[in-house]
C-alpha cells in the first residue's frame, strides 16, 4: 500500500496543528509536522501583512525539508476599533503594548487577552466588530506554489464565554451561530473559522493538482 500524499506542517501550535489535521480527514493527504521544526532557528516574521508573514515562513521552512511541500500560515485578529490591531502581532500582543516595540516574542493567550480586554475597556461604545484573518503559504525548496486567505468576521466580548479553542476565541462572538469561536465544537469551527476557510481553499487547490498530475 502506497503512502499518502504528505505536506509538512511549519507550526509548533497545537491548536492549530490539531484544525489543520481535523480539516484534511476529507481528503487522503498526511499532515506532518516538520521534522526538526523545534530545533530550527525561528523565521523572522517582520511582514506588514498576514500574506507577508506566510510567506516568510514558507519560504524559509521549506528549504528544511527539500523537494517537499511545506505549509505555513500567519493569522490573527483586527478589531475595527483598534485600527485593525492586534493585526500581525495577535500571537505577541502584550508583549508589544508591554515594551512599546514590534516584539518577536510570543505572548501566551491569557496575557494577549488581558492586554486585548483592556484596551477594549478604554474605548467608548459596547459593539466591537472584528475580524479572524488567515493566510496558508505552500512553498517547496524557498518558493511558494500558492497562498490561500480565509476571513471570519464577528464582534468581540470583554468577558469570555466558552473553554474549546485557543488564542482570542473565548472573546470572538460570532452572531450567525450566537456562539463565540471557544463554545464551537471542531466540526462548527473547521465550517465557519477563518482558517477552516483557508484550509479548504488549500484542499481544493491541492485535489486539482494531484489530478491534473502537477
Amino acid at each position: 500500500m502506497s503512502e499518502l500524499p504528505k505536506i509538512y506542517l511549519a507550526t509548533s501550535n497545537a491548536g492549530k496543528v490539531r484544525e489543520f489535521r481535523e480539516a484534511a480527514q476529507a481528503l487522503a493527504i498526511t499532515l506532518a509536522p516538520l521534522p526538526g521544526l523545534a530545533a530550527l532557528p525561528p523565521a523572522i516574521e517582520n511582514g506588514a501583512t498576514f500574506a507577508e508573514n506566510a510567506r516568510i515562513k514558507a519560504e524559509y521552512y521549506s528549504r528544511f525539508a527539500p523537494g517537499e511541500i511545506v505549509l505555513a500560515e500567519d493569522s490573527g485578529l483586527a478589531v475595527d476599533a483598534l485600527d485593525g490591531a492586534p493585526g500581525v502581532y495577535s500571537a505577541r500582543y502584550a508583549a508589544v503594548l508591554h515594551s512599546g516595540v514590534a516584539s518577536h516574542e510570543n505572548s501566551d493567550d491569557d496575557a494577549n487577552n488581558l492586554a486585548l480586554v483592556k484596551q477594549l475597556k478604554q474605548l467608548h461604545g459596547k459593539n466591537f466588530t472584528g475580524r479572524y484573518i488567515c493566510v496558508i503559504a505552500l512553498a517547496r525548496d524557498g518558493q511558494i506554489l500558492a497562498t490561500f486567505t480565509g476571513e471570519a468576521h464577528g464582534e468581540m466580548l470583554t468577558v469570555p464565554r466558552g473553554h474549546q479553542g485557543f488564542g482570542y476565541d473565548p472573546f470572538f462572538y460570532f452572531p450567525a451561530l450566537g456562539k463565540t469561536f471557544a463554545e464551537l465544537s471542531l466540526e462548527q469551527k473547521r465550517e465557519h473559522s477563518h482558517r477552516g476557510k483557508a484550509i479548504r481553499h488549500m484542499l481544493d487547490w491541492y485535489s486539482q493538482r494531484t489530478k491534473s498530475g502537477a
